[in-house]
């Protein structure tokens, strides 16, 4: 899974089909595919859009002992 998702996010162009038919063998049903790809692909469109406006982090983020627990 975690494969397909960095091939995915760094190379969306070399996925193949032979990736999802990994994913298959390894336990992933078509419903779960789905969810990896949409969750990938919504991840990697946020970080663009955040990327490309020059959105700063909040200063949170950099604090090693902040917890959302």
């Amino acid at each position: 899974m975690l494969d397909y998702a960095t091939v995915l996010t760094e190379t969306p162009a070399k996925t193949k089909e032979s990736d999802v038919i990994c994913l298959r063998d390894n336990g992933f049903n078509d419903e779960a595919i789905l969810e990896i790809n949409q969750i990938t692909g919504f991840f990697a469109w946020c970080n663009r859009i955040i990327d490309g406006l020059g959105v700063e982090l909040e200063d949170f983020w950099d604090d090693a002992d902040a917890t959302n627990i």
